[in-house]
């Protein structure tokens, strides 16, 4: 074991070896095909395999930490201290050839996240950050987001499907980005949560709207926007947790007015018949 688990800077900087460690393979395995189906329209490749394998190895050997990741699971995350990992965010994107894609990792301890690192290897870029920030790209600390409009801000918007059910369904999604595109037409879908999160929290993106619940995909960029100043709910304004349903991340200023935009968009929904 290689530092103190009580040291959240040195378990950054170890994490940021390990992670590092793999870059290679996981630019050279650009244009995987699907090798396991997990439901409609979402698979994993054999490299999303190899690399959570590789990586929780690592993080436990030398952290001592025990890890959950994207493909094999692990402890539940509500309590005690644990990694959680995507070894390939846009899994979609990285199958096809395209660049945005990239590993998530955040250490969250009582299902808060702690640290967070977001690894864009296609890009050259590597975020991370400790809780009270500041937050690094490629090691060097960024200010702290200032706050902003909405009418001035690029946001990030999940997928869709307008014909999908379930928790938020298509219907209401495609309805927000509607009423979305009448305040910001600089309206942004990048197949990765994990850059969404990342661009808000470095000021790319004045904010996203994260539909997805999965803590592999949104702890690790929730750090990273809390470390920068941002604001982080879900979308009905709740504190986000480990268990939150959905993500809203945004600068002060734009996550209220995107709140309030949101809270429009569902009373509207409420009144369609």
């Amino acid at each position: 074991m290689d530092t103190d688990r009580t040291d959240p800077a040195g378990l950054l900087a170890v994490a940021g070896e390990i992670l590092d460690s793999v870059v290679p393979r996981f630019v050279e395995g650009v244009g995987a095909p699907s090798a396991v189906s997990k439901g409609r329209g979402d698979f994993a490749t054999e490299l999303d395999l190899e690399l959570e394998r590789t990586l929780s190895a690592q993080l436990r050997e030398r952290t001592g930490i025990p890890v959950h990741g994207e493909e094999f699971g692990g402890p539940e995350l509500t309590s005690g201290t644990a990694w959680v990992l995507d070894p390939i965010d846009g899994t979609f994107n990285y199958s096809a050839g395209h660049p945005l894609s990239g590993m998530l990792l955040a250490l969250v301890d009582g299902g808060e996240p702690i640290l967070g690192l977001t690894w864009l290897p296609l890009l050259g870029r590597r975020y991370a950050a400790v809780s009270g920030g500041p937050l690094l790209l490629d090691g060097k600390p960024l200010p702290p987001l200032a706050s902003g409009r909405l009418s001035d801000a690029m946001i990030g918007f999940g997928a869709f499907n307008i014909d999908s059910h379930g928790r938020i369904p298509g219907r209401f999604r495609f309805d927000l980005l509607g009423a979305l595109s009448r305040l910001s037409g600089r309206v942004r879908m990048h197949g990765s949560t994990g850059i969404d999160l990342a661009f808000t929290a470095s000021g790319v993106l004045g904010g996203a709207i994260v539909f997805g619940h999965h803590p592999w995909d949104n702890a690790g960029g929730v750090a990273l926007v809390r470390a920068a100043g941002g604001v982080v709910t879900d979308l009905h304004g709740d504190p986000w947790t480990i268990t939150s349903k959905s993500v809203l991340a945004a600068a002060p200023g734009v996550h209220e007015e995107l709140l309030e935009l949101i809270d429009s968009a569902v009373e509207d929904s409420e009144r369609t018949p």
